[in-house]
Parts: C-alpha cells; structure tokens; sequence
C-alpha cells in the first residue's frame, strides 16, 4: 500500500526524507514550493511538485497520509496554517503521522547549561518567539497527531565550513564557553523516520548529535582536514558579523537528545561534528 507525505515547505532538511522515502518505496512525496521554476528540479528528484496556492496545497493535503511541515513562520505566523489551517483541522483524524520542523531556539539561553525537552520555551529573539507560538498553533489543533521537532544548527552537502577555510575568508569568533549543537540532514531524516515508525502524538524531540562544540573548534577541525592553516582567531565582540548571525551567540545551551535515542531508538550517523564533516570531505570525492 503506498503512503503519501506532503512536504509542506518542501527544502533543505525535508529533501533528506523525501530521498530516503522514495529510495525504500512504497511511498509518493509531494513537496510544495513558491517558484514556478524549482518545479522541474522537484520531479527530477522524484518529488511531485505542489504550487503554493490554497486550491493545489488543499488537493495535496486530500492525498496526503503523512505531512512535514518545514516552512518557518513569517510576519503573518505559521504559513502553513495561514494557506490551509481549516483544512488540516479537518483532516486531523484521517491523518496517520504530522511532523512540524521547529528550532532549539525555543530555549533561548541557559548559559551554556543542558537543556532537555522539559525545559521552559524562553526564547527571546523575535525568530524564537514566532516558532513558540507555531509550536503552540499545531498542538491546539484536536485530533492532529503532531509531533514537534527541535532542530540544531542544520549541516549537510553544501552546508559545511569547507568552501570558507578554502577561501580564506573563515574566522574562528571568540566568545568564552559558548557552544552550539548540530545535527547532519541525514540524521534529520532517521529522526522523523523513526518517528512515522512509532507515532507519539504530542511528543517533541531535540533533534541535535551528541556534542555541543564551540564554533571555533569545528572550523579548526576542518582546516585539519584540508591540512590547511587555522583560521584565524577574532573576539567575539570585535567580529564584523551580521546582526543575525551575532543574534545566534546570545543563547549558549547544551541540548540533550536523550530523547530521540531512548523513545525512538535513533542511532546517529553521524554522533560528533567530526564524523560529519569527514563524511562530507569523502563525499566531494
């Protein structure tokens, strides 16, 4: 019997799932997007493209068993339920599975402390403060089998520190005893996996590896790779970042999966930084 998931904000970390669902059959992936143009490089990569209009994410949604919902709120909320909202509710109970991408952001800073899923959402910033609120619209809605998904700092091909250490323009910034955790796409994808395996409405998960690491120390870990030179080492409140990239070393937490091991049985591919980035180094060959 072929199952269906509906890739609502169909990008980056939803493309890991759709690979591997396609690659182990039995499923269609319907994945949604704003540009008329992406749509060939959908179906080039098995995914049915779905335009972002109520009529077509409606009909989607008609099909749908699963649903992923990856687009991030924006000035008008959630997206999603700004587009169809009185559509998902009325699917609540046919639905077998939803999954709703959030960010550890919602934990705002613990002054580098562990953070588990029991925590308080005190996060500050106004990104925080949006993805709160989306977590809190899903859950509302009776009968939804949501589950909420607390990503780290996402890597994968393509999103890794190479390109800047070859091109000279990486910087390690200084800030003492910040950290930050991370989580590889592919291991995104084992997540939710498992997750559409043993559904738990209601549950949230920390989605992250097993080592938050400063930032420095990733980048100096890749230059070893490359054997090249370290990059070099600026004070945090020297750096010459942008305001959103500054706005990441407001919160210092330590996030705990303990969760995603223990209730989803979840093996990482990739447990450290360094399991990762060497990966992605083999990858380009």
């Amino acid at each position: 019997m072929t199952q269906t998931l509906l890739s609502l904000g169909h990008g980056f970390s939803a493309g890991f799932l759709a690979d591997d669902l396609l690659a182990e059959g039995g499923w269609r992936v319907l994945g949604t997007t704003r540009s008329p143009d992406k749509c060939d490089r959908l179906r080039a990569s098995g995914v049915e493209p779905v335009l972002w209009t109520r009529d077509a994410v409606a009909e989607a949604l008609s099909q749908a068993s699963h649903v992923l919902v990856s687009a991030a709120p924006d000035d008008g909320g959630d997206p999603s339920l700004a587009l169809i909202g009185e559509e998902i509710a009325r699917a609540a109970n046919r639905l077998t599975w939803v999954g709703y991408l959030s960010t550890t952001g919602v934990y705002g800073d613990a002054d580098g402390a562990w953070v588990d899923e029991t925590a308080p959402l005190n996060g500050q910033s106004r990104r925080a403060r949006a993805r709160i609120d989306a977590e809190a619209q899903w859950a509302a809605i009776p009968d939804l089998p949501v589950h909420i998904f607390r990503l780290a700092g996402i890597y994968g091909p393509g999103r890794g520190p190479f390109e800047k250490v070859r091109n000279g323009t990486a910087r390690r910034i200084i800030k003492p005893g910040q950290v930050f955790s991370r989580i590889h796409g592919e291991d995104i994808s084992r997540t939710l996996r498992a997750s559409m395996a043993r559904p738990n409405p209601g549950a949230a998960y920390n989605v992250c590896d097993n080592d938050p690491a400063p930032p420095q120390d990733v980048l100096a870990y890749a230059a070893e790779l490359l054997g090249l030179p370290l990059p070099p080492e600026v004070d945090f409140e020297d750096a010459d970042m942008s305001p959103m990239a500054r706005s990441f070393y407001a919160d210092n937490k330590r996030v705990d999966n303990t969760r995603l091991h223990e209730d989803l049985g979840v093996t990482l591919k990739y447990p450290d930084y360094k399991f990762g980035l060497r990966a992605l180094l083999a990858a380009e060959g």
